[in-house]
């Protein structure tokens, strides 16, 4: 059938949940459809983790050979850059890995309709001109617009079930709405034309801390205001300490314990006022050529149905029992999914990519196993760099849980002096009684490479003794882990 309009499966959304499901199902042998308005791959592929990681390491590799490269005997010239350059790979990347996604889909014999999804009803989704749309947000957290369709739909599509993969949007500071000018989020953050002198981050989450890094490693005077007392709030309290040192040292101003409270645009840049958290002291100006906004986001699903159609919502997000055994990842109406970003967090693609998994899988009556949402991995690609998984220190505290830990330094790690790169540690903490892996927290040079056996050690329930039976290559920056889990014994040999 050339142009089929009756489906087994119809995905709205064509990111890490909708492009993953939508090739699962296929390969499962249901007949897929994948409706996307804007580029295959989504935020994360086309405006997140894949670019900014670009631009991140173009500015390790400015900083290494401006910095670090008369440390390795290396002499260069004056070192300079080219912004538009710079910001240009980036996009050749996403394209790149764009087109990868659209040959998947041919490969794997799936329609890709190119529009604004609208589901009328259970079983049906109408595509539209993204101009024939327009959507009124409300200011009711748990509905979804009002939204108004001109003309007819380019095509009315039908299927058996329907998979709501739409993400996320950022969130604007209330009162300050984006611009894309000079009150940014991280999509205009990613493609600026020219490079600000000065950038005021808000938020020092993953995407604000990415940012700052990214910024400052070219010159651009940067200044963090997180209204927790420390950066990288979610992190062990032990990683947010090194992560804030680093890049203090690296010259970026870091406020914690802060709120924004107003942000005036100017003709030549923003105005924030900024005071503490508790209300102390006067509050104090601080101006910037831009502001970038990375406070959280929402789950999108502007103009995709009205409020009539009965999906529940709840706390900005599409309502699914994604939590409970055995969870279909179904919505309130039947026939009607929903997985990723839209249902709330963690908000990671990686997340999103096995929810998706699971949801097709048990949707088309295989048996899959539940996502392990207690062994999330996380990563921040700042430099350093940050990886977790599992429980922090607090949380075994408030847990009453009796644990102990191990830190290995990678000052004490040959591989890690061999590079030059020797800030950061890895922490591993362990239940006392049997050892098992209850949380893994790093810092420092490829720590994002290094969190993988860690995610399978839990995943397969070993303990602390299990991997140090384990034999890590030598000289690697995996001996470090393998010393903090001789740590939480006692038995660390090169610290």
């Amino acid at each position: 059938m050339a142009n089929p309009t009756k489906f087994d499966l119809i995905v709205i959304g064509g990111g890490p949940a909708g492009y993953v499901a939508a090739i699962r199902a296929a390969q499962l042998g249901l007949l897929v459809a994948c409706v996307e308005r804007d580029k295959l791959g989504g935020v994360c592929l086309n405006w997140g983790c894949i670019p900014t990681k670009a631009l991140i390491a173009g500015a390790e590799l400015y900083h290494q050979i401006k910095h670090e490269a008369n440390d390795f005997g290396i002499t260069v010239g004056d070192v300079t850059h080219d912004w538009s350059k710079v910001i240009g790979r980036s996009r050749t990347v996403s394209g790149n890995l764009n087109k990868g996604v659209g040959f998947l889909f041919k490969k794997n014999k799936i329609t890709h309709f190119d529009g604004h999804a609208f589901i009328p009803k259970a079983g049906t989704v109408e595509v539209y001109d993204p101009k024939d749309v327009t959507t009124k947000p409300t200011d009711a957290r748990d509905a979804p617009g009002d939204v108004s369709l001109a003309g007819k739909p380019k095509q009315t599509l039908t299927g058996k079930n329907i998979l709501i993969a739409t993400g996320a949007v950022p969130r604007p500071l209330p009162g300050t709405p984006f611009d894309g000018d000079k009150v940014i989020a991280a999509k205009d953050a990613m493609t600026l034309p020219e490079q600000p002198k000065k950038l005021l981050v808000v938020g020092s989450g993953a995407i604000g801390m990415e940012f700052a890094y990214f910024y400052n490693a070219f010159g651009t005077e940067v200044t963090v205001i997180e209204m927790l007392d420390r950066v990288l709030p979610i992190e062990d309290h032990d990683v947010s300490k090194q992560v804030e040192k680093s890049f203090k040292a690296q010259g970026i101003n870091i406020r914690t314990g802060h709120v924004t409270k107003s942000i005036e645009v100017t003709g030549s840049g923003i105005k924030a006022t900024v005071s503490k958290a508790d209300d102390s002291g006067k509050p104090e100006t601080i101006e910037a050529d831009k502001v970038l906004v990375a406070i959280g986001v929402r789950g999108r699903f502007d103009g995709l149905f009205k409020n009539d159609l009965g999906v529940e919502l709840f706390k900005d997000h599409v309502k699914v029992d994604y939590h409970a055994e055995n969870a279909t990842y179904a919505t309130s109406v039947p026939g009607i999914y929903a997985c990723g970003d839209v249902i709330g967090p963690p908000w990671l693609a990686h997340v999103s990519s096995e929810e998706a998994i699971v949801c097709v899988e048990r949707l088309a009556g295989h048996t899959a196993p539940d996502v392990d949402y207690d062994s999330v991995p996380g990563c921040t690609y700042c430099n350093p760099q940050v990886a977790s998984i599992g429980l922090t220190e607090t949380k075994c505290k408030e847990q009453k849980l009796d644990y102990k830990v191990g830190t290995f330094p990678f000052q004490a790690s040959g591989k890690a002096q061999a590079m030059g790169d020797t800030g950061g540690f890895v922490k591993m903490i362990t239940g006392t009684q049997h050892g098992e892996i209850l949380g893994c927290h790093m810092v420092g040079h490829g720590v994002t490479e290094l969190i993988a056996e860690m995610g399978l050690a839990r995943r397969l329930e070993a303990t602390a003794d299990e991997l140090i039976s384990t034999m890590h290559a030598h000289p690697t920056l995996s001996e470090a882990v393998h010393e903090a889990a001789l740590g939480t014994d006692g038995r660390m040999i090169h610290f």
